[in-house]
């Protein structure tokens, strides 16, 4: 068996999809449903098929299989996703030169890297250099078992120790300057480490690979503050968030995720017990950001720090997150302190309690109006209200949409009825256009039929298939599907979803797909004598065709005098209105 049918085989995409996206099986036919990791949606259009091992999105289109879906959500070449999948769940990969290419060598180079640096950052954190990135850990209160396990280390000052360490491992110039861990030297030859004397702290794919660093400077004259990677083939800032890999698991069992502003902040909340909190990698959250915490909760619990930037902030974030459709709350901790503070001053329960009772954003909204705007004249009044709008007409809920109109009137001191018509009149200029819906399955549904019973059934296989020649076939929307169906039963390679998948093209694995989905979306399933009709009404087409050619031959040579050729045409004709009666009377 080819290497990537046996890792296709050794594993199941519920599992691997599942890993980035909430699933819910529906019914009992081994489909799942949830939010699209490749485009922005409220509602489930995103399909799993257990039994078939692929995926399909109704609403964008896109589709394939375990390997294609982690290709794309991590943003890596095929080969790199072979070989992740394949350490992932154990498969042994054979040591062959064609399971990679230069994407995937540069990649690869940068994540071992990564590993060297991490490692080497750790080491130096443990060593004497490290004493005063110990002692300002210490007092922040971070233990040694913290520090373990957000692998925090420290990049000693002279600038010269990692670039040495890669050095000794042969990278190659273009993977040093690719990696966003040593610079060039502006005069004369060689490298320098890019952290230096800085608090080192990895950064993390969602599969738990160190793909970056946030540094936090020691000393006030060195700045900025926090020094960040920079974007490189592993590392796109702009969809990663701190912690994830982590916070994963206590996300989905707690249903909601804590969004904190900075790396001390997810530390100390995760080290006081809430292990579902992740923070944005030192820059404004985004919206790719935002698309991936909908991939694993519906709740996002706010709690930046309580300054006027953090403040800024945690608007310009509810506006992004009610766009993508989540659920809101934001936390407003006492006395000014940042959620690391507030748990070593307050303890855990606390902050959990803070937590579990914290408002929704749209109070949070109406006590910042109340300190921005003058709520004691008419025209603060009015700022207030176009200031409040915007976050109202977000909430997707009819009823709970009327319930904030009325809190907002009542935070206005203004009539109802006067702010619900300025509500509706502003909904009306703001209306979207209506989405297109995508145009159904191109399929006809005879064909969808035959090839869904195909591949259901060892039994349809086995009696129908041979029945099914090309001739009957050459004119279907699927003939290149079910061109695939003969040749796998003419290898005699034992069948599956996957070896049918691999011998088509590109139009027909999407044609094999939306065959399946299409009565996978409605609920469907074809039975043994649906598909036995269908072969039935397929062959007495194709004999009226025949029929009807021959009629138009056998006329055609009557007409220009060739006897004889007429006559074996009729001969023909008679032969295969005896077989059609046969048939029919059979």
């Amino acid at each position: 068996m080819d290497f990537v049918e046996q890792l296709k085989s050794s594993i199941d995409i519920v599992k691997v999809a599942g890993e980035y996206v909430r699933l819910k099986r529906v019914g009992a036919t081994g489909r799942y449903v949830g939010l699209c990791p490749f485009h922005q949606e409220k509602t489930p259009s995103f399909s799993v098929n257990q039994t078939r091992q692929f995926y399909k999105c109704f609403g964008c289109g896109v589709g394939g299989d375990a390997i294609k879906f982690v290709e794309e959500i991590e943003g890596l070449s095929f080969w790199e996703t072979v070989k992740m999948l394949a350490e992932r769940y154990g498969v042994p990969m054979p040591k062959r030169s064609d399971y990679s290419d230069a994407e995937s060598k540069l990649r690869g180079a940068l994540m071992d890297m990564h590993a060297i640096a991490a490692r080497l950052f750790q080491d130096n954190l443990r060593g004497p250099q490290g004493a005063e990135a110990r002692a300002y850990l210490e007092k922040r209160g971070v233990s040694q078992e913290v520090i373990d396990t957000f692998e925090i280390g420290y990049a000693e000052p002279s600038g010269q120790a990692l670039t040495r360490k890669l050095s000794d491992r042969i990278f190659s110039v273009e993977q040093l300057e690719a990696s966003g861990l040593v610079r060039k030297r502006n005069e004369g030859t060689g490298y320098y480490d890019n952290f230096r004397g800085r608090l080192m702290f990895p950064i993390h794919n969602e599969s738990g690979k160190a793909i970056a660093f946030g540094g936090r400077a020691m000393n006030d004259e060195d700045q900025p503050k926090y020094l960040n990677s920079p974007e490189t083939p592993v590392y796109k800032k702009t969809s990663v968030l701190y912690n994830l890999h982590r916070a994963r698991d206590a996300v989905r069992r707690s249903g909601r995720v804590v969004l904190v502003e900075g790396y001390m902040d997810v530390i100390g909340v995760y080290a006081a017990g809430v292990k579902e909190v992740v923070a944005s990698c030192g820059t404004a959250l985004t919206n790719g950001q935002v698309r991936t915490l909908h991939r694993h909760a519906d709740t996002v619990v706010v709690n930046f720090d309580p300054d006027t930037a953090g403040a800024n902030a945690t608007e310009k974030a509810i506006q992004l997150l009610l766009d993508e459709g989540l659920h809101v709350r934001v936390v407003a901790l006492d006395g000014g302190l940042d959620p690391d503070e507030y748990c070593k001053r307050n303890g855990a329960e606390a902050y959990v309690a803070k937590l579990d009772g914290a408002a929704t954003y749209f109070h949070w909204l109406a006590d910042r109006a109340r300190t921005r705007f003058d709520m004691k004249t008419s025209e603060g009044k009015v700022a207030a209200f176009k200031f409040l709008l915007p976050a109202v007409q977000k909430i997707s809920n009819k009823l709970e949409q009327a319930a904030t109109v009325n809190d907002l009137a009542s935070y206005l001191g203004v009539d109802p009825g006067l702010v619900l018509d300025q509500f509706k009149k502003s909904a009306a200029d703001r209306r979207a256009p209506v989405p297109q819906a995508k145009p159904a399955s191109a399929i006809p549904p005879m064909e969808r039929i035959l090839l869904n019973a195909l591949l259901a059934s060892d039994r349809a296989r086995t009696d129908m298939l041979p029945a099914l020649l090309p001739e009957l076939t050459d004119t279907f929307v699927t003939r290149e599907v079910f061109e695939g169906l003969r040749q796998v039963a003419g290898a005699g390679d034992a069948f599956s979803y996957s070896v049918l998948e691999g011998r088509l093209q590109g139009p027909g694995k999407e044609l094999l797909r939306d065959a399946v989905t299409a009565d996978e979306s409605t609920g469907g399933s074809v039975s043994w004598e649906q598909a036995q009709a269908c072969l039935r009404r397929l062959e007495s087409d194709f004999r009226k065709r025949q029929l009807g050619e021959l009629r138009t031959r056998v006329k055609s040579a009557e007409r220009e005098g060739r006897v004889e050729e007429a006559l074996s045409w009729m001969a023909e004709l008679s032969r295969l209105e005896r077989e059609s009666r046969g048939t029919s009377g059979g």
